[in-house]
C-alpha cells in the first residue's frame, strides 16, 4: 500500500533508521516513515490535507482521514505522543525534499545475485512520471502507462512516444492510468486494454477499456468492465490485468478502502479477482454466474489490494500478490471460487498495532502460500521463463515499494522454498515484465524510470 498526499499515515513495515535516535523520532520511524519516508519524502511541495499547523497535524493524528486510508490513532497514541509528533512533523517537514533516486552510480555495477550476475541498464530516463504498467506489442515495442494519465510505447531503438487517444482518468492518490495488457491475437486484431481509476462526480471505481492500436493513437476505445459500486475513497484500485490460456481476461481489484463491506460480499466488485471475456461478456463457467445477487464476473473473492497478477508459465496457474495492511501481504495461487479470507484471516494487523482479527487461517478460506511480515508493499510481478537468465528460470520477480528492492522467489512444487533481495534501495519498483526476446524489465517511480536486467554470463 502507498500513499502521495503530505498527511499522516502510520507504516507499513519497521525501519531502523536514523531518524529512532530519540523517543519521537523513533515513534515516527516505527509508525510513519513507511508512507511518508525516512526523511519526510512526501511531506515536500505537497498540498497538506488539514493544513501544517502542528493543531491540524494532531487533528490528522487523532481523527484520521479514512477516505484516503487513514486509520484514527487516537487510541494508538497518548496526547503526549500526538502532541510530540505533531510538532516533529511541522518542524522537520520544513527541509524535507522529495525522494529522488540514487545517481551514485552503484546500479551500474555487476550485481552478484545467489544465482546470477548481471548488471542493470536505464532505458527510460525521463517523459515518464510514475511508470505502473508494462507490456510488449509482438515486434518487441513496449508499452509503459504513466499514472498521470498517459500512455507511451518504446521502440525496440528506445525511443519514447506518447500514444493519443487514451481515455480520461481520474488522476488522484492511488489512482490514474494504471495497467496496460497486449491482446494474445494482437497479430490480427490489433486490441490492447487499459485499467485506470475513473471519477464521478465525488465517488471512484476501477475501469477497463479495450482499444484498437493505429500507429500512435487509440481507436474503437470500448469499456468492458466497470467494478460497482462507485465509492468516495481514493485507493486499493487493484487493476492489475493478465490473460490465461484459455483466452480471457483476468482483472484485479481492491477494497477500496471498505475492508468489513466489500471482500467477503459477492455483490460488490471490490476484493475481488475478476474474469471476463475480451468483450467484457461472461464466461459461462464462472463461479457464481445464476448465483441470487452476485456479481457475474467474480472469479475470487476475499482480497484486500492486488496489484500483482501472472500466469505460471509452464503450469499455467495463475498467481496473485496483494497488500497487506501493517504486516501480511501474502502471495497466492488463484483458483475459481475461492475465498482468501480477507479480512476475516490475515497475517497482519491495524496500521495501530491493535488487532482486527485473531485469525490467521480458517476452514474454507485459502491461506497464502507466502507471506510478508513486516510488509513489502508488493507491486508488479513476473515469472521468469527461457534460459537467458540461468538460475532464475521458473522464479517470481515481485517488486517492493516498501523496501525498494526486487524479491526473487523460487518455487518447489507450488511453495517458495528461497527468498533472495535484489537491488537493495533501487527505488519504488512499480512492475517487472518480461519481453519477447526473454528480456527483463522493471519500473521505478519519482523520478519515473525504467531499467532492462543484462545477465553477465562469465566465460
Amino acid at each position: 500500500m502507498r500513499f502521495f498526499a503530505p498527511i499522516f499515515f502510520p507504516m507499513l513495515l519497521l525501519c531502523s533508521c536514523s531518524l529512532a535516535q530519540n523517543p519521537v523520532k523513533k515513534l515516527y520511524a516505527d509508525n510513519c516513515a513507511g508512507c511518508h519516508g525516512e526523511k519526510l519524502e512526501t511531506f515536500s511541495n505537497r498540498k497538506w490535507i488539514n493544513g501544517k499547523t502542528v493543531e491540524a497535524i494532531e487533528k490528522s493524528i487523532r481523527k484520521g482521514i479514512p477516505d484516503l486510508g487513514m486509520v484514527p490513532f487516537d487510541t494508538a497514541f497518548s496526547d503526549t505522543e500526538i502532541t510530540k509528533l505533531a510538532k516533529f512533523i511541522a518542524k522537520s517537514s520544513e527541509k524535507a525534499k522529495p525522494r529522488t533516486f540514487d545517481e551514485s552510480g552503484d546500479w551500474i555495477s555487476p550485481v552478484h545475485s545467489d544465482k546470477l550476475s548481471f548488471r542493470i541498464v536505464p532505458v527510460v530516463t525521463e517523459g515518464v512520471v510514475s511508470p505502473w504498467g508494462m507490456d510488449f506489442l509482438p515486434n518487441g515495442d513496449m508499452l509503459i502507462t504513466d499514472k498521470a494519465g498517459k500512455l507511451f510505447r518504446m521502440d525496440t531503438s528506445e525511443r519514447l512516444t506518447e500514444i493519443s487517444g487514451a481515455p480520461e482518468v481520474l488522476y488522484a492518490r492511488q489512482g490514474g492510468m494504471l495497467d496496460v495488457i497486449v491482446d494474445p491475437d494482437f497479430g490480427k486484431n490489433k486490441r490492447i486494454y487499459l485499467s485506470f481509476s475513473k471519477g464521478k462526480e465525488d465517488k471512484a471505481t476501477t475501469a477497463v477499456v479495450s482499444a484498437k492500436l493505429s500507429g500512435d493513437r487509440l481507436t474503437e476505445v470500448k469499456e468492458i468492465f466497470e467494478a460497482k459500486p462507485y465509492l468516495s475513497t481514493r485507493h486499493h484500485y487493484g487493476s492489475r490485468l493478465a490473460f490465461g490460456a484459455d483466452g480471457l481476461l483476468y482483472i484485479t481489484v481492491g477494497d477500496r478502502g471498505r475492508r468489513d463491506d466489500n471482500p467477503q460480499s459477492l455483490k460488490n466488485d471490490c476484493g475481488k479477482v475478476h474474469r471476463i471475456y475480451p468483450d467484457g461478456s461472461i464466461p459461462k463457467d464462472n463461479p457464481f454466474l445464476g448465483q441470487k445477487g452476485a456479481r457475474e464476473s467474480i472469479f475470487s473473492y476475499g482480497h484486500r489490494n492486488p496489484q500483482g497478477l501472472a500466469f505460471h508459465p509452464v503450469t499455467g496457474q495463475l498467481w496473485a500478490h496483494e497488500h497487506g495492511p501493517k504486516g501480511g501481504d501474502e502471495l497466492n495461487p488463484i483458483r475459481k471460487g475461492e475465498n482468501y479470507g480477507w479480512p476475516v484471516v490475515s497475517y497482519g494487523v491495524n496500521y495501530s498495532g491493535t488487532r482486527f482479527t485473531k485469525l490467521t487461517e480458517k476452514p474454507g478460506m485459502t491461506s497464502p502460500t507466502h507471506y510478508w511480515v513486516p510488509s513489502i508493499a508488493p507491486c508488479g510481478m513476473s515469472f521468469v521463463s527461457g534460459d537467458k537468465y540461468p538460475g532464475w528460470n521458473g522464479n517470481i520477480l515481485v517488486g517492493s515499494l516498501s523496501f525498494k528492492y526486487i524479491a526473487r522467489l523460487e518455487l518447489t512444487d507450488g511453495k517458495v522454498t528461497a527468498e533472495e533481495p535484489l537491488l537493495k534501495k533501487i527505488g519504488r519498483v512499480r512492475d517487472i515484465s518480461q519481453g519477447p526476446d526473454g528480456t527483463l524489465y522493471f519500473s521505478v517511480e519519482k523520478p519515473g524510470r525504467i531499467f532492462k536486467i543484462l545477465p553477465l554470463v562469465e566465460n
